[in-house]
């Protein structure tokens, strides 16, 4: 063997792979480690797993019973258009939530895409900036939206408006 560290009593010898002069000294190309061409293919695609076909399928149908039966009587659509029972004031304000929550995604996006100065390699970009600063705001009206929409839903469905809210 060429060179290495000592070890142990027997005064073996046992070459360090970690050592900083392992990769750039050539006295040590008898093993072939670091003279191999390595090549780098994309990893395959994941394949799923049957329970997780299955979640999805189950995900997609309950969505579609609640968007089809509604309560029962009549479609989700229509429920939301002319129930009585839901309260119309935390519902609008919900959408209108959502509303500016998604006009905040699409203008971060669009500021993202925007063009950008080269010469500010290292610092924070103005997008950047502007991007995080909104983020406390998005979450808000996330947050405040789920809840009108809970308020507002809550007398047709009950508990089972949290699930649906969710979807």
């Amino acid at each position: 063997m060429s060179g290495g560290t000592p070890v142990g009593v027997g005064g073996g010898f046992m070459r360090q792979r970690h050592s900083q002069g392992y990769a750039s000294s050539g006295d040590d190309l008898e093993d072939d480690a670091c003279s191999r061409q390595r090549y780098f293919l994309p990893p395959p695609p994941a394949r799923k797993t049957w329970i997780e076909v299955l979640e999805n399928f189950l995900w997609l149908a309950s969505a579609a019973f609640i968007l089809y039966f509604g309560d029962r009587h009549s479609n989700f659509i229509y429920l939301l258009c002319h129930d009585n029972r839901i309260r119309r004031l935390p519902l609008y304000l919900g959408m209108i939530g959502v509303s500016l929550n998604a006009l905040i995604f699409v203008y971060t996006s669009v500021l993202a895409w925007s063009v950008q100065r080269f010469d500010e390699k290292w610092g924070l970009k103005k997008w950047q900036i502007q991007s995080i600063s909104v983020l406390p705001f998005a979450t808000a009206f996330g947050v405040v939206s789920f809840c009108l929409f809970t308020f507002a839903l809550w007398p047709i469905w009950n508990f089972l408006t949290l699930p649906l809210l969710v979807y």
